[in-house]
Parts: structure tokens; sequence; C-alpha cells
């Protein structure tokens, strides 16, 4: 098990190194749009008009890339101040309930979004911006990255389970 834990860190790791390659495409599509405004160079477009939908299209790809790192990390938004306050088995309890609840909305959310995602491609709806795509595109990362929750939840409990009784203290906002 902990072979399959360090194979999925590693996949989750190189997700969030696509997700930085997309933020420095996104960065090189933005600034040649600025450029290309600003500059007015006859020979050239005077801007990109797809470069706000696409920059859209990008960060939300850098949130699904980078999410399922960020909760191996520890830094995913975490209140804990309570948890670092009540005595530690009861944290490390509620920490574990908290990850069971975390999981069972990872996998609804899942399944939900590949619902959604397949019944957009079957109707054959459209996105109609500046540029003209299939909706589906949009929707289909949502249940490959909610999967990729799920089981990283698993292994989280795992960690939880394993080690000492008490809270996390990885991302504490108290000591």
């Amino acid at each position: 098990m902990d072979r399959l834990s360090l194979l999925f860190g590693r996949l989750i790791a190189g997700l969030a190194l696509v997700g930085c390659a997309i933020l420095f495409a996104m960065m090189f599509i933005i600034v040649g749009d600025v450029l290309l405004r600003d500059l007015a160079i006859s020979f050239l477009p005077q801007g990109l008009a797809w470069s706000n939908e696409v920059s859209e299209l990008m960060l939300y790809l850098i949130t699904m890339c980078v999410a399922p790192w960020l909760l191996r990390q520890g830094q995913h938004i975490r209140v804990d101040i309570v948890l670092q306050a009540i005595p530690a088995k009861l944290a490390w309890y509620l920490e574990f309930i908290g990850d069971l609840v975390g999981f069972v909305c990872c996998v609804m959310i899942m399944i939900y979004s590949f619902k959604a995602s397949l019944n957009s491609y079957q109707s054959g709806a459209l996105s109609i911006k500046t540029l003209v795509t299939p909706e589906w595109w949009g929707l289909a990362p949502l249940p490959f990255v909610f999967m990729l929750l799920s089981i990283e939840m698993v292994f989280r409990m795992r960690r939880l389970y394993l080690g000492p009784r008490g809270p996390r203290h990885d991302a504490v906002s108290a000591s």
C-alpha cells in the first residue's frame, strides 16, 4: 500500500507540474494579447480575441491539475483552530470524520460530474462565446480530478490511522 501511495503521489505531483506549465502558457497568452493591442503592428492582429476565454479555461484547468497535490501536501483551506485546542484523541476522531465526509463528497461530485459530462456529450451541447466548443470539454476533467481527490482522501485517512492519535500538524493555523 505504501508503494501504491508513493506512485499515486508521483502522478499527482506530475499533474501539479502540468498545472504550472498551463500557468506559464497562460502568462504568454495574456502578455501576447496586451502587446498586440498596445503595439499596433500593421501586419499583426490587434490583440487575441480568444485570449480571455482561453485564460478562463486555463485557470480552471490549473485548479483541476493542482487540487489533488495540494490535498496531499495539506495546503488546502483548513480551519483547525478548534482541533488544536481540544484533546488530541478527540481531534483525531474529528479529523477522521472530516476526511470521511470529504471522501463521500468527492465520490458524489465525481459521479454527478461524470453524468453531467456524459449528458453534455450525448446532447451535443455547445459553449458559444468567442470560440464555439463542445460543452463536455470543460466538464470532462471534473470526474477524473474528483476520482483522484477520492483516492487521495483514502490515502489521507490511512496516513491518519497509522499516525499518532492527534490532529494533523500540516498547515496548521494555531500551535
